[in-house]
């Protein structure tokens, strides 16, 4: 992608292929000037070399912006290399499965949850969460079990990118109250979402280390409040610790681009 200069035309670049994904639609250049940092040339710009780079493709009919057949390349490979699902995939899929629950695999980068795989075992209940979905960390089940496990440094640069906006009443909104309960989940090897992110959505979630005891993710199993309550939950820790060992272990020469060592 020969997008290159002095002038940080990749960072433009990127914050215009991020807005034309974020629309979820097809796009017409006007609609992006409404809300772009970039004047219309520059604009204009950027659009034609994402296109003739095929990371956006242009309907010439509609007049409209929509991702590119190279993003899908390129996410197959990040998804492949740069993620643990391929590595985690047999044994989420066998715990939802037996569980009949959701379950969710997640890693962190720059303080925020990626959740990179997703098994929805039963139909009659869906969290919001989906793979390639990016979530707060300081109110999610993973999110909470991977921060209480940073080494302090990552742990401290972390803590700093969280913004605390209060998504229900049992939401964190200050690292003082968010610190202490990560200082519980390290000692217990165990995170729980009391309906911080989605009200009536729990889970139960524990990080996935590897012998070394680096936090490379986490897994969760997810549940509606009229399915089980938090204390029910409990009786899925042995399941839960048991799937998340196995990946650690199978995850033990594999480096996590995300979280630092």
């Amino acid at each position: 992608m020969n997008v290159v200069n002095s002038d940080g035309t990749v960072a433009k670049a990127l914050s215009v292929l991020d807005q034309v994904t974020a629309m979820g639609r097809p796009v017409r250049m006007r609609e992006l000037l409404e809300t772009s940092e970039f004047p219309k040339p520059t604009l204009y710009r950027l659009l034609q070399t994402l296109t003739s780079q095929r990371m956006l493709s242009y309907d010439k009919d509609q007049q409209t912006y929509a991702p590119g057949i190279r993003l899908v390349s390129l996410a197959h490979s990040a998804w492949s290399q740069a993620s643990l699902a391929p590595i985690a995939a047999p044994y989420i899929s066998a715990l939802g499965e037996r569980l009949r629950e959701a379950i969710h695999l997640a890693q962190i980068d720059n303080g925020q949850v990626v959740f990179v795989d997703k098994r929805q075992a039963s139909s009659r209940f869906a969290t919001l969460a989906r793979t390639g979905q990016v979530a707060p960390a300081y109110c999610t089940g993973v999110g909470k079990a991977i921060l209480a496990h940073l080494e302090p440094e990552a742990q401290a640069q972390a803590l700093q990118q969280q913004a605390f906006l209060k998504y229900t009443d049992a939401t964190h909104t200050s690292t003082e109250t968010l610190v202490r309960e990560l200082e519980q989940i390290r000692a217990e090897g165990i995170a729980f979402d009391r309906e911080e992110h989605e009200a009536g959505i729990i889970s139960i979630a524990a990080p996935i280390l590897t012998d070394a005891g680096r936090v490379v993710g986490a897994v969760s199993i997810a549940t509606a409040t009229h399915r089980h309550t938090l204390d029910g939950l409990n009786a899925f820790r042995p399941d839960l610790l048991d799937c998340a060992t196995r990946i650690g272990a199978e995850a033990q020469s594999w480096q996590s681009p995300s979280v630092p060592s």
